[in-house]
């Protein structure tokens, strides 16, 4: 009987430890999820060089977001343009600086380009970002000032990782004419499983299972310190009830955020959505692998879906 008795002694112990190892870990990850690093704006004078390869100036611009938070971006319209426009959408602790390579891309084709900052990234005001939850209506602000200060015939979208996510949360009220998400999380509950594997070097199982309570106290602390609940963030519901087509796009090789994060999304609106998997590229990486393919997709997905 002695091996029971000890166990038994012990057990309360472990899940005062469990208990306890579990609202540490849970505070520890609200706030990291609060606190990215925000990466300054400090290439202005490259990204007015690339603006004037075609014949563009580039223009500081804000809007004031629904809590007041004043964001930035880069507005560029070249010389000679074809109507459109494109909003691109950075990932998170990057800022606008990080889109000026596709800018590039867009300007050289007659698009006119608007490159924020995201919430509480870059330059833009903002205490915390919220993964989508309120970026959605941000992404809303400055669909609605394009439209009033160049009247484009079609706004498009794109996004890389976070900025994806937060894309495809405002096509449930924002009517672009078609957006490309690269490299998206599905919903911000499952990206946070994932992201408790990697950070143990274990897989998704860790977050559902051993440390689920932890996550879970993580959302409730979020809720009660920023007035957020990080679930709500949540990309494949907002597609579900979209009609704005969308590109996916997915790197095979993506250890950041795997792949079926995007096959995911696809399959709650197959007949709006379309999904390019790139194999060998990782982490937002498909132009890097497959650069004259992803012009081709990239540049005739907007082109199949524009206003004609």
């Amino acid at each position: 009987m002695r091996v029971p008795v000890r166990i038994s002694a012990l057990l309360p112990r472990l899940l005062v430890y469990y208990a306890t190892a579990s609202l540490t870990l849970a505070i520890a990850l609200g706030e990291f999820a609060f606190r990215p690093k925000r990466l300054p704006v400090n290439e202005r004078s490259s990204a007015q060089a690339t603006a004037a390869r075609f014949g563009a100036v580039l223009e500081d611009v804000s809007v004031t977001a629904s809590d007041g938070a004043h964001l930035q971006a880069w507005f560029a319209h070249p010389g000679t343009g074809n109507g459109d426009a494109v909003i691109l959408l950075h990932g998170i602790g990057d800022n606008r600086q990080g889109m000026m390579g596709f800018a590039e891309r867009f300007l050289a084709h007659g698009y006119a380009v608007l490159v924020p900052d995201s919430r509480a990234q870059g330059s833009s005001g903002g205490r915390f970002p919220t993964y989508g939850i309120l970026e959605a209506d941000d992404v809303s602000r400055w669909y609605g000032w394009l439209m009033a200060r160049d009247r484009p015939t079609c706004i498009f979208g794109m996004g890389e990782s976070m900025g994806a996510a937060i894309l495809l949360q405002a096509v449930k009220t924002t009517p672009f004419c078609s957006v490309i998400a690269e490299s998206p999380f599905a919903s911000f509950r499952q990206i946070a499983y994932i992201r408790v594997g990697q950070v143990f070097h274990a897989g998704e199982w860790l977050g559902q299972y051993p440390w689920r309570p932890a996550i879970e106290l993580a959302f409730l602390y979020g809720r009660l310190t920023r007035g957020v609940y990080l679930p709500n963030a949540s990309p494949e519901e907002a597609v579900e009830g979209s009609q704005v087509p969308i590109l996916l796009i997915h790197g095979l090789a993506d250890d950041n955020i795997p792949p079926q994060q995007s096959e995911i999304i696809h399959a709650r609106n197959p007949a709006d959505t379309a999904l390019w998997e790139v194999p060998k590229a990782g982490h937002c990486g498909a132009v890097s692998v497959a650069p004259e393919e992803f012009d081709r997709r990239v540049l005739g997905w907007f082109a199949a879906h524009g206003s004609a």
